[in-house]
């Protein structure tokens, strides 16, 4: 049986946090992956979104035998924002490690993360992807996306590539970051709060197998099956989210440094609509902060300079 250490200087409490629903298929071997890190002072939270397949019945063999491992089980379900949400709020760990139900974590993972952590708020892992039978591709989350030590908020303009499955983050980040919103992922928002304070820093070696299979609800290229994807939303919709989420970004920022403020502050009233004046001031701040805004993306310069001249005829 497994007892957590008491906490000291050098090896504070890390929690890990699961929210699970209908994931028994995949969830022992994860499981497994967690219960069989070397870091020495874990809690494991567990939420359960009401599933309805084996999910309870395996958690709870797991909450018998390991003492570190504690798990709520929803009465009704919640939603994953919600659900995930509650397990980031029960968690007591100075760092605090996101985990999908379906992957499969290497031993070393929290232990390496915490060895190379420093004093970065926010440190995230490179992956690699496995099939639905756990099958090794040799495909690093590296090889499709451009992952970095991100340095300032404006990286997460229009998009972050800090997956939540590879990330260990402070406390005090994951306080600011509730509540999630509902209109853009938990990573990418708990990754753009992390950089209003500081840097994120990047580990390139593979600490995670990220499972790809048809019942994913984030995957890769963003999304599972057809079953488990959203409805196919309109453009007015679409736009109206973008706007929600640039006026909820800048609100966010704080006062200083002032210039991040006023390029947020600009941002978000130039997607309020398509009026020429409007496209004209989002394509510049685009072109002006081009290095900051597209680090995310794994293109040529040329194919930035294209994307910022985009934003003269598109919201994104």
């Amino acid at each position: 049986m497994i007892t957590p250490a008491e906490p000291s200087r050098s090896t504070p409490l890390v929690s890990i946090v699961m929210a699970t629903y209908n994931g028994g298929r995949f969830l022992r071997e994860q499981l497994d992956s967690l219960v069989a890190q070397t870091y020495p002072n874990l809690e494991i939270v567990i939420v359960d979104d009401a599933s309805t397949d084996q999910t309870p019945a395996i958690l709870d063999e797991y909450v018998a035998v390991y003492s570190n491992i504690q798990v709520y089980k929803a009465e009704q379900n919640l939603g994953y924002i919600r659900n995930f949400e509650k397990g980031l709020l029960l968690c007591q760990g100075e760092y605090i490690a996101l985990c999908d139900q379906d992957d499969i974590w290497l031993a070393e993972k929290i232990s390496i993360l915490m060895r190379q952590r420093g004093h970065h708020s926010l440190i995230y892992c490179n992956s690699e992807l496995i099939d639905a039978a756990g099958e090794r591709s040799g495909v690093k989350l590296n090889d499709l996306k451009n992952l970095l030590d991100f340095w300032t908020p404006l990286n997460y303009v229009v998009g972050g590539t800090a997956s939540g499955h590879a990330m260990l983050v402070k406390r005090e980040v994951i306080l600011q970051s509730v509540p999630l919103p509902s209109m853009v992922t938990h990573d990418y928002w708990i990754g753009f709060v992390a950089t209003l304070s500081a840097p994120m820093k990047f580990v390139h070696e593979v600490l995670v197998l990220y499972r790809q299979h048809g019942g994913n609800v984030i995957g890769v290229n963003g999304g599972g099956s057809k079953a488990t994807k959203k409805r196919k939303i309109s453009k007015e919709e679409r736009d109206e989210l973008v706007r929600q989420r640039m006026k909820l970004m800048y609100e966010k920022c704080p006062e200083q440094p002032v210039e991040i403020k006023k390029v947020f502050y600009s941002l978000s009233k130039s997607y309020q609509n398509f009026s020429f004046s409007n496209n004209f001031t989002r394509m510049t701040i685009f072109f002006r902060y081009r290095k900051e805004i597209t680090a995310y993306k794994k293109r040529s310069e040329f194919r930035r300079w294209l994307f910022c001249l985009k934003m003269f005829y598109k919201i994104e």
